[in-house]
């Protein structure tokens, strides 16, 4: 295995206004944007510090005739999306976009884990810039609502090689399982509550300040449901529902 394998390598918001939600999280996250260029595209990047981090789309029509809300998915890298995508069937997951091309950018899949939360696979043609997980405008840390911690956990392990670290006990909600790519903490995941309708994966956008960042989004319309709560490390954290209906979190050392 390369060590791309198993590492998130870009995230990708789909909604239905692309216009304010590239001012909003330009505000929120710091980002700037800029068009792809992708001829019939319309397709926007995010940078932080001059480093594409992130995507921007207009929802697919398929999705809006199924009533899937506006959502970020995050893309994970793999030696060989083919194999990888069959794989996940092979584990009881699905595979709802068959690997295709972006031409002269890579190969790609859109799947879900054996309890539905939906991913996707990667394979670039080149090397890409990245920044630190922990620098400003980068994703700090990746959270997987899961149907059943189980079951999901050793299927991303057969998947990603994904490695188990700490184990924090979390009372009546369960255990939140950290785990680590290379050695190195990446995310942790947990069984959902049953008040969350569906599994998901959720991604901490690290901000300079959280008041501030959540001032920010609450003046253009988002929605705080959970926080500001501090976490084991000092980090500070909020989840929120953007203007558009996507949720979204954000992470910072300083409060």
């Amino acid at each position: 295995m390369s060590n791309a394998h198993g590492k998130f390598v870009w995230y990708e918001l789909m909604t239905t206004d692309t216009k304010a939600a590239e001012e909003f999280y330009d505000a929120v996250v710091g980002w700037t944007s800029e068009d792809s260029g992708m001829a019939g595209a319309g397709y926007t990047l995010f940078q932080a510090d001059g480093v594409r981090v992130a995507g921007l789309m207009t929802m697919p029509e398929g999705a809006l005739k199924m009533n899937a809300p506006p959502a970020w998915i995050g893309y994970i890298g793999v030696d060989d999306v083919d194999e990888a995508a069959k794989q996940i069937a092979e584990l009881g997951g699905k595979v709802f976009r068959e690997p295709e091309d972006i031409p002269t950018i890579g190969r790609f899949a859109v799947v879900a884990d054996p309890h539905g939360a939906v991913f996707a696979l990667f394979r670039g043609t080149g090397e890409m810039p990245e920044l630190a997980q922990n620098a400003n405008g980068n994703v700090g840390w990746h959270e997987l609502m899961a149907g059943d911690l189980a079951v999901e956990f050793p299927f991303y392990q057969k998947m990603f090689g994904w490695g188990k670290d700490e184990a924090m006990d979390m009372g009546p909600m369960g255990v939140y399982q950290i785990f680590t790519h290379n050695g190195a903490q990446i995310g942790g995941m947990m069984t959902k509550t049953p008040e969350i309708p569906a599994p998901y994966w959720g991604y901490y956008f690290n901000v300079d300040g959280l008041d501030a960042a959540v001032e920010r989004a609450t003046s253009r319309g988002a929605k705080i449901i959970m926080g500001p709560m501090e976490v084991p490390g000092g980090a500070w954290v909020i989840g929120g529902v953007d203007p558009q209906g996507a949720h979204f979190s954000l992470v910072s050392m300083k409060r």
